[in-house]
């Protein structure tokens, strides 16, 4: 099995205006039954998650928070991996006009238009946070906190690498965890700076998009379509000695 796994975003890829559609979920019920596993990638709170998508069962680990929070379905266990955002950064948000503010664990979210000043408040604060956009959103953690750095505290957990892993998404911030992916590919909604960094782009959007993507790992574990990152770095090498 040349891909053991898949990783996907929520949002904008598998799900549309919140919810997954039922020819999805089927695609998805085939993968697990190929004995594959699946880690589920979102910039979501992980209790607004639970109540949008009723199939969390099918994921292996849910990474949520854009990378601060590790979720075990199977056991209903989560783990954060980052500190949380200090509180007084929330009120000074608000104090300032910033509405509305979305916290989590360790995420605070609001929209494009707060950006200059969620910027300047952590400047005056002095706060070590960054800022991750993805399209409308302004989403602040702790730096060095993203999807990449979530999905390695998956992968930990699962004894796996990314050399595992196909990956696909359609967003800004799933750019951190689709460049480490063996494979990576995007929806065909997928913002063109996404679209230029994967490996190939699906003809149909959103979870329409993952489904193609799942059927091509069906039907040839991706032989066909990948000339993975995995290669180009070996054969990188091989020329490098000679």
């Amino acid at each position: 099995m040349n891909f053991s796994n898949l990783a996907t975003d929520y949002d904008g890829t598998l799900a549309e205006d919140g919810g997954v559609a039922q020819p999805t979920i089927r695609a998805l019920e085939s993968l697990r039954r190929s004995r594959r596993s699946m880690i589920l990638v979102t910039g979501r709170e992980l209790a607004q998650l639970i109540e949008v998508f009723d199939r969390i069962d099918l994921f292996d680990w849910i990474v949520a928070e854009n990378g601060a929070l590790l979720y075990h379905p199977a056991t209903r266990t989560k783990r954060l991996l980052t500190e949380p955002v200090p509180l007084h950064f929330v009120d000074e948000l608000q104090r300032r006009g910033v509405s509305p503010i979305s916290t989590g664990d360790a995420i605070v979210a609001t929209w494009r238009r707060h950006e200059d000043t969620v910027r300047a408040v952590i400047r005056d604060l002095g706060l070590e946070c960054q800022i991750t956009l993805n399209k409308g959103a302004v989403m602040v953690l702790p730096i060095g906190v993203d999807k990449a750095s979530g999905m390695e505290a998956a992968l930990d957990e699962m004894n796996l690498s990314w050399a595992d892993v196909a990956g696909i998404g359609d967003a800004e911030n799933d750019l951190a965890f689709l460049r480490k992916c063996r494979c990576s590919a995007a929806v065909s909604n997928a913002l063109d700076s996404v679209k230029a960094e994967v490996d190939f782009t699906t003809h149909a959007p959103r979870g329409k998009g993952v489904v193609e993507l799942i059927d091509e790992i069906l039907n040839d574990d991706l032989q066909s379509r990948c000339h993975t990152q995995h290669e180009r770095t070996t054969a990188v090498l091989t020329n490098a000695r000679t």
